[in-house]
Formats: structure tokens, sequence, C-alpha cells
């Protein structure tokens, strides 16, 4: 193993060792996670030089100033990088950027750098989320050679996860609010240095899996319901798309798209995995939203371990800035975007014996605090680097949580970047639960019309 990696306790490397143990810990480990980790699972103590910090409970407090819609637009104001790493100094700190992030330094010298802030773990949850992941640590178990899970609920699953398969599950059922209203932006740039508008509305999220009143005996199995409305350009205005995600391995994503020229709702099986994104003009794939979005049962997940990276965090006034401020020519505005070093578990995603997909080999790094991914790298049939996704994860303290929504994905090999779900010049709100009849297919009827 390299040697910076963070060194696994021996109840996770007994776990590792048997790949068909799906059982839950045990009610002394599971106890740790109100000492030694955090409520979530995360090391709750400092690094050893302290360029980490404890855990101190998140941020779960408005810090106050400007905000959008329901995000503060600059949690840290004043506060300054630390250190920039750029092509020149990045041997320096190569054991903390992963392959992606030194490649894009290589590809754009000028361009692309990371400018590193100190590091603010501001991670958080409700009470009730804390409770309910703690019973989850003791109950919920991966079922059907991991492609599902079973007697989980309003919580993280596997807070002390033992495989890959759990730990994107986490990432799958990671903290979120009930029900989200957010503008998005979908930008495209292009090899030639400008940029394209690939499609501008409103999105609606519920999290079925964390309705406060529900329980794992109740739940349907759907954790992620999705409902979108295209305003611009004019050409797409109208177009409406309803995706429900499960689960449920023989049936884990449904969807239903509203075409404007058609005049109908029609059902849309190929919303998903490796499919071109349309709403995005096709530049990325559809479960590369988010970082990874929709089932897992096309890879075989191994987890490698744990180990400290400079990644994009508390990236709130990143997002809140105008488009031509954020996004230019090749990269993002790497002036404007913010990274932190953070602990990340690192999982190995290959394309499973039978199966297919255009990316056959994915390198994920998961934030232990929040359990959202931060950063894919992913490879062609060759082995060699094609894809690299930045995931820009901001604090709602009105959850209170970590979450993300934007991210950009370069294609080095195209020359390209996709930049999916942005929120500059948008807001991001949560707002009380919807009826189940908002994201049904006959629902998008009334109002996808130019």
């Amino acid at each position: 193993m390299n040697k910076y990696l963070l060194a696994f306790s021996a109840s996770l490397t007994l776990g590792l060792a048997s790949s068909s143990s799906f059982a839950a810990v045990s009610a002394d480990q599971a106890a740790e996670l109100k000492s030694k980790l955090t409520p979530l699972g995360a090391e709750r103590a400092a690094n050893a030089d302290g360029s980490i910090p404890a855990w101190d409970g998140g941020m779960t407090q408005d810090p106050g100033g400007a905000k959008f819609g329901d995000v503060p637009a600059d949690p840290f104001p004043g506060e300054k990088p630390l250190f920039r790493i750029t092509a020149e100094n990045a041997a320096q700190y190569a054991d903390k950027l992963t392959d992606g992030t030194k490649a894009l330094m290589q590809k754009y010298p000028d361009k692309f750098f990371v400018d590193v802030y100190p590091t603010h773990r501001t991670a958080a949850a409700p009470d009730w989320v804390y409770n309910n992941t703690l019973k989850n640590a003791t109950d919920c178990k991966l079922t059907d050679n991991g492609l599902s899970v079973d007697d989980c609920y309003g919580g993280i699953p596997f807070p002390i996860p033992q495989n890959g398969s759990e730990a994107i599950w986490n990432t799958l059922l990671r903290v979120e609010a009930e029900s989200v209203e957010m503008g998005y932006v979908n930008i495209v740039g292009n090899a030639d240095g400008t940029r394209t508008l690939a499609s501008r509305g409103v999105e609606n999220w519920q999290y079925p899996y964390y309705y406060k009143e529900g329980d794992a005996a109740d739940w349907s199995g759907l954790y992620v319901l999705l409902r979108f409305l295209t305003n611009e350009p004019p050409y797409k205005a109208g177009e409406s798309l309803v995706t429900h995600d499960s689960i449920d391995p023989k049936s884990p994503r449904s969807a239903w798209q509203y075409l404007v020229g058609q005049r109908r709702v029609r059902r849309a099986p190929t919303v998903g995995y490796d499919t071109p994104d349309f709403v995005a003009s096709g530049a990325n794939y559809f479960d590369e939203v988010q970082g990874f979005i929709g089932h897992p049962d096309r890879y075989d997940w191994k987890l490698i371990g744990k180990q400290e990276m400079y990644i994009p965090y508390n990236t709130n006034k990143f997002h809140s800035e105008k488009p031509d401020d954020a996004f230019s020519e090749d990269v993002l505005n790497s002036e404007k975007m913010r990274w932190e070093l953070h602990r990340v578990w690192v999982v190995e995603a290959n394309v499973s014996e039978g199966k297919r997909h255009a990316v056959p080999k994915r390198r994920f790094y998961i934030d232990e605090d929040s359990w959202t991914v931060s950063l894919v790298d992913g490879y062609d049939a060759e082995d060699k680097l094609w894809r690299v996704t930045q995931v820009m994860p901001f604090v709602v303290p009105s959850i209170p949580a970590v979450v993300v929504k934007p991210i950009v994905v370069y294609n080095l090999q195209g020359g390209i970047y996709s930049v999916v779900q942005g929120l500059n010049g948008e807001s991001y709100e949560v707002v009380p639960r919807k009826n189940d009849y908002f994201f049904t297919g006959n629902s998008m009827i009334s109002d996808s019309v130019r």
C-alpha cells in the first residue's frame, strides 16, 4: 500500500478480508460514533500536525452576510489562501494531489492551480440523523451481493465501512434536506475556449430516505426524486424530466421525459449510467452528476484506504460568483475556487464481469465528514486518465449539512469541460416537502409549455 495511505483499524482490515461479509458492525464498534468518531463516522481528532483540525460539531448556525437562497455566500469572509500549488511546485505536494488534479496542472499550467485555504470541518447533521446513523451501524446490511441495502433509514447506512460497496452506498444515501428547490445552469467549455449555455432552469429534489418521521420498516426504497424544468435556451424551453432512484437492483431508476415538440410524456429508460447527459448537451454522462448518481451495479467497488488530500471544499463563495467570473477558458477560474486539506476515503470502481461502461475504471475520493464525493478520476479502456471530475461541496447550516450539486467534468482527451447543475447566478432553497404526485410524469404536462 502506498506510504501516504492511512492505516486501517484491525476491525476494518478484517472486514475487507472477506468480501462476502456484509453484516453490520458490533455494538462496541458502533459506540465509537460517540467518542473516537464523529456521529457520521469520521475521525473526530485532528491530524498529526493540526492542518486538519478536530471536528467540533460542524457549522450549524448561519454565519451571517449575503446569501443565495439558503446558502451563505461566504462563510469565511476575508480568509486568504495559505499557499498556491502550481505545475511548478506540484511535486512538493504530490502525495496529497489526485492524478486528475496533477494532470490538469500539466495540461493547463498557466490557468489551473490550487489555492489552499485553512481547513474547516463544517459537516453536520440534525440530531435525529445522528441517532439513525448510530442505529444503522448495527442494523444496516448489504443485500444482493452489495447491490442493495436493508434495515437502513434516515442516516449514513455504514458509518464504519468495511468494504467499497458500503462506502458508495454511504455516498448515495448521504445527508440531505427533505426537499430542495434550486435554479441550475449547465455550461460547456469548448476546446476553442468559447463557452456554450447547454441549459438553464429549475430543479426540485426530494429525499424520501430523509423524511424525518419515517423508519426502515415503512421506507419504500426510493431515496431520490427529481423533477426539472428547462427554461433556456429557447429551443429547449419547456423540456422536463422526472426520475426516481431506488435501492431495488431490479428496477434502480425510473424516468419520464416531457418532449415539447410532441407534447407528450414518454418513458426514458436510457437516462442513467454512461448515456450522454442531454441536459448538458451530452458533454458528460448521466452517472457523473454530483460525482456519482444512480445505481452501483455496473462496477466492483474496492475500498483502498483513507488519505489526506487537497479537495474542493466549502466552495460557497465560488457558487456565489457570476458565471463570467466563475468560468474561464479551458478550466474554471482557479482564483475563485477554494481547496482545503481533508481526509478522504479512496474507493476504486472497476467494471464488473459481464457488464459494460464507457469509463471502465474510476477512482473516487469521498470526504470522510460528509460522505460527499469530492474528486473522481476516470480511466479509459487502455487505463489512461481520461475524465476528471471536481465536485464542489458547500455548507448549508439551515439543514445543517455539507451538500453537493454543482460539478465540473474535464475531458482531458477532448479538451472540453462540462459544468453540471451550476449555481452561479441561481439560488438553492430548502423548501417544504412536495406531494408525491409532483414527481410523476403526468404532473409535468401542465408546467412544461413554452
